[in-house]
C-alpha cells in the first residue's frame, strides 16, 4: 500500500480503522449499514471555484470545522471532500450538504450541485456516491486530482488533468487534513439552520439547547423529516429511518 492509499483509507473509509485492500471506489465509500465518512460536495457546468469557495472557507471560518479537500472531477466540476471521524447515516450526511449550499450555494441553480452519497428512494439500488479520486475518466481519458487551493483557479475552464498525478504529491495534499469529530458535526447543522433552513416554530426553542450540547439523533432524523425545505428523498429516508422509534399506541409519538 502506497502513502496516498493510506491517506484515503485514513480520511473516507467508511470505519478509520478500515483493512488495507478495501477498495474506495463509490461503493466502497459506503458501509453495510448504509453509512459513511466521506462527504462530497461538487459545482459543475461550470467548475466555478469563486463560488465553491465560499464553502471552502465558511466551513473553516464560520463553523470552525477542518478544511475539507479540493478536487477537480476530470470533467466538468470542483469537488469539496469532507471527511469525518465516525460514520454517519446518509440521510444525515445529506441533510449537512443540503444546509451547506443553501447557505453558500443559494444563487446557484441547484442542478450544478451535486451532493453525495445520495439515495435513489425509486429503486433498490445501492447509494450513489463519488467516484473515487484521483482516478481516469474512462469516457474521455482525462484524470480527476486533488489540487491545492491556490492553485484550482487554473483550472476553472478546464477541471482535469491530462496525464495522472504524481500520488506522493496528491498524499501531500491529504496529509495536514483532518477528520470532523462528532461533537463537531452534531453542532454545524444547527448553526447553518438559520440561515440555510429556517426553523419550524416547535422547533426553534430547541436551536441553543441544540448548539449548547449534543443533538439527539431521532430529534435530528424528526428535524429533517418535517422540513418540507430539503430534498424529498431526505426526508423519505429520515422518516424510514425513524419507523423503528414510532409506537402505535401512542398514536404516532416518538418512543
Amino acid at each position: 500500500m502506497n502513502r496516498l492509499q493510506r491517506e484515503l483509507l485514513r480520511l473516507y473509509a467508511p470505519q478509520a480503522d478500515a483493512r488495507q485492500d478495501l477498495d474506495l471506489d463509490a461503493s466502497g465509500l459506503v458501509d453495510a449499514q448504509g453509512r459513511v465518512r466521506a462527504m462530497v460536495l461538487e459545482l459543475a457546468r461550470p467548475a466555478d471555484w469563486a463560488a465553491l469557495s465560499a464553502v471552502w472557507g465558511g466551513v473553516q471560518t464560520d463553523l470552525a470545522l477542518p478544511a475539507p479537500a479540493i478536487a477537480i472531477n476530470g470533467s466538468d466540476g470542483c469537488q469539496l471532500w469532507f471527511s469525518l471521524q465516525e460514520p454517519v447515516s446518509i440521510p444525515q450526511a445529506g441533510a449537512f450538504l443540503d444546509a451547506l449550499r443553501r447557505s453558500y450555494l443559494g444563487d446557484i441553480a441547484p442542478v450544478r450541485v451535486a451532493m453525495l452519497p445520495a439515495l435513489d428512494v425509486t429503486s433498490a439500488r445501492p447509494p450513489l456516491h463519488a467516484r473515487p479520486v484521483p482516478a481516469l475518466q474512462a469516457d474521455s481519458g482525462l484524470w480527476s486530482a486533488f489540487v491545492a487551493s491556490d492553485l484550482v483557479p487554473m483550472f476553472a475552464d478546464e477541471p482535469w488533468l491530462d496525464v495522472p498525478p504524481n500520488p506522493d504529491g496528491q498524499a501531500q495534499l491529504l496529509a495536514p487534513l483532518k477528520s470532523i469529530q462528532p461533537a463537531e458535526f452534531e453542532l454545524a447543522l444547527p448553526r447553518l439552520r438559520p440561515a440555510a433552513v429556517p426553523a419550524a416554530p416547535e422547533l426553534a426553542s430547541n436551536a441553543a439547547a441544540q448548539a449548547a450540547g449534543s443533538l439527539d439523533p431521532k430529534r435530528f432524523l424528526l428535524d429533517v423529516m418535517n422540513n418540507d425545505s430539503l430534498d424529498l428523498a431526505l426526508r423519505i429516508e429520515a422518516a424510514k429511518a425513524l419507523l423503528p422509534h414510532f409506537d402505535a399506541a401512542s398514536q404516532g409519538r416518538l418512543t
